[in-house]
Order: structure tokens, then C-alpha cells, then sequence
């Protein structure tokens, strides 16, 4: 895994920024509270500072590989007390000889120089505590980063897997409307029978290429719609009718696939089954700039019986809605005197 001062740019601009500032600061302390030479100040500063800069890099890979796991207290302890002196060791040796060898004939630096030693000693276990927090830092955010990237991935695959879960529990239960009805048919009007036949393939061939995508215009849900209804209608004849207001701003807009074929169904369900006269199922749409609002109307008969609770279809697409929009305010139901009312709202902002 690359070194996160490689991996951002700007973690590395400033890395590298914070080590020539560090460089100057101590050249100009050298050079005026201890009376070195100036070049002695900047090879001093220069190579001191290069060499640790370029040991804290590596201790990234150092911390990552062999310290980060280790689950032991008092061996991570340990561990890390022999990177600190291995390091020092190696910063101070590698500093000092080449030093020595740049400044041979600098007598008075060189003195400076063995005397410093366990001072510098000192600076570079703080630089070695201070390059252990940063790194521990970068890992522990670098771990919540991944966690929540995996949360994330899991939420998807849940809530995808619950939305197919919902759509499967809807499809089958206007198939198994749809056969026995054409079972019917078969003997009493072989005729009818086929065309409802031709039309539910239609019907299912839409569903089936819409099961990947959660989204699809208004106007091929609506084309789907009254595929669906033509199909009742070989069942129902006169008892069914159907009016739509929908404006072409409507038939822009996107809305959740196969969201409007439950309602239908369940407005024939309660509407036309429990009719013997003519019932009239209209669908309205008004769009604002928030919602595409949906209103579904149908005729009932106050004095049928009158279900309890809302039933598979519309649980499904309150549990749909809620899954896609995170919201429980989008669909609202209203029971008249004889007219029952489906609001569904569609936000037209979704992230």
C-alpha cells in the first residue's frame, strides 16, 4: 500500500514544505546562537533534516506491515522502542559521518558535532513519536474510510435485494389473476382468451426488461398501464372504464418502474370486483417543482366489504418508496363517500 504523502499530492507538497521550513529555522539557529559558519549551518540542517525526512517517509511502510497488527500491548510497546532506537541509530550514524566527511577541516564544527549528539539523540525520538501519531492517524481514518465504504456497499446490495423482493411479491399475484382468468376464457371465448394471452406476454416482457433499472419515464409506465388494463378489461367489458389527465410534463418524468400497476390493480380489486355497474378508474397528474403527484381515483361500493388494513400491493410500494427516497410521506390514501383516492408523490430531485 503506497505512503499516503504519495497517494495525496498535497500531503506530500506539504510534507516536504514543513522540512525546508524546518531546515532554515535551523541553519538560522546555528548560525547566530552557536557562531557555525554559515555553510556549516546549511550542510548541518540540510543533512540532518534530509536524512530524517527521508526515514519518516519509510517508517510508513515500517508501522503499516509489521506494527499495525500486532494486537499486544506490551509487545507493540517494545516493537516500537526497537524501531525508535534502530532509527535514531541509523539517522544519527548516517548524519555524523557524512558530516564529518563534508566538514573534515571545520574543527570547531566538529567538536560542535560530538557534543550535539545526545541532543539530536532527543529530537529524533520526538520526531519518531511525532511520525508514529500522524501515520496512526492516517491508518485509523483510512480504516473508517473502508468501513464505511464496505457499510455502504452492504446497504446497497440490501435495500437492491429488498426491491426486487417487493417486486417479486407483486408480478406473481396478477399472473396468477391473469392465467385464471384465460383459464376461463379458453372454453366460454377462445377468442378473448388469445388476445389476453398476447397482451400479458406484452405485459411481462416489459416487466422482465425493466427488472435491473428502478426507474423509467412516465410515459412507458403509463404505455404499460394500459396494456395492464386493456388485459382486465377482456375480463371486466363495460364495468371497467378509464380516464387520464396527464399533462406531457408528466410524461417526462421519471418514476419508479412497475410503481403504478399495484395501484391499478388494487382500484379494480376493491372497485370493479365488488361492482356490478360501471366503475370509472382516472388517474391525474400534477407536477410541481418537488413532486410529480399522482392522484388514482376509483368508484366503490360503501356497503361491500370493506378490507382491513392496505393490503400486499400497497405495503409494497410504501416499503418501495420509503427504500428509494428514504422518506414515509409519499403516499397518502383517502376514502370518500364512494370515490377512493391513491396519492402518490414522486420527488423530482433525487440524488
Amino acid at each position: 500500500m503506497l505512503n499516503p504523502f504519495i497517494k495525496n499530492r498535497s500531503y506530500l507538497i506539504l510534507y516536504m514544505a514543513v522540512w525546508v521550513m524546518l531546515m532554515l529555522i535551523q541553519t538560522a539557529i546555528l548560525n547566530y546562537y552557536q557562531d557555525l559558519k554559515l555553510s556549516a549551518s546549511i550542510n548541518d540542517a540540510v543533512v540532518f533534516n534530509g536524512i530524517l525526512a527521508v526515514i519518516g517517509f519509510n517508517i510508513w511502510y515500517v508501522l503499516k506491515f509489521n506494527l499495525k497488527d500486532q494486537k499486544n500491548t506490551f509487545d507493540l510497546i517494545v516493537n516500537h522502542l526497537l524501531a525508535a532506537i534502530i532509527t535514531i541509530s541509523l539517522w544519527l550514524a548516517a548524519g555524523y559521518y557524512l558530516l564529518k566527511a563534508l566538514e573534515s577541516g571545520n574543527e570547531s564544527y566538529l567538536s560542535f558535532l560530538n557534543q550535539s549528539l545526545p541532543w539530536r539523540a532527543i529530537i529524533g525520538s520526538f520526531f519518531y513519536l511525532i511520525f508514529i501519531l500522524i501515520y496512526y492517524i492516517m491508518l485509523y481514518y483510512e480504516d473508517l474510510q473502508q468501513k464505511m465504504r464496505v457499510e455502504t456497499e452492504l446497504n446497497s446490495l440490501v435495500r437492491e435485494a429488498e426491491l426486487h423482493a417487493l417486486k417479486s411479491q407483486i408480478n406473481p399475484h396478477f399472473l396468477f389473476n391473469s392465467l385464471n382468468s384465460i383459464s376461463s376464457l379458453t372454453v366460454s371465448s377462445p377468442e378473448k382468451a388469445q388476445e389476453m394471452v398476447i397482451k400479458l406476454s406484452d405485459f411481462l416482457r416489459y416487466s422482465l426488461s425493466h427488472d435491473r433499472n428502478e426507474t423509467t419515464s412516465m410515459k412507458r409506465e403509463l404505455e404499460n398501464i394500459e396494456r395492464y388494463l386493456d388485459i382486465e378489461k377482456v375480463r371486466f367489458g363495460h364495468r371497467l372504464n378509464y380516464r387520464k389527465a396527464v399533462p406531457d410534463e408528466c410524461l417526462q418524468s421519471d418514476i419508479p418502474n412497475m410503481i403504478l400497476q399495484p395501484l391499478f390493480e388494487n382500484a379494480i380489486k376493491h372497485g370493479v370486483y365488488n361492482s356490478t355497474e360501471e366503475v370509472l378508474i382516472e388517474l391525474r397528474c400534477a407536477p410541481s417543482a418537488e413532486f410529480l403527484e399522482l392522484h388514482i381515483l376509483n368508484d366503490f361500493d360503501p356497503e361491500s366489504t370493506r378490507t382491513k388494513g392496505e393490503g400486499i400491493g400497497l405495503k409494497n410500494i410504501r416499503n418501495r418508496l420509503q427504500l428509494l427516497y428514504q422518506r414515509s410521506d409519499l403516499l397518502e390514501i383517502h376514502r370518500e363517500k364512494i370515490v377512493f383516492e391513491v396519492i402518490l408523490r414522486i420527488p423530482r430531485n433525487k440524488k
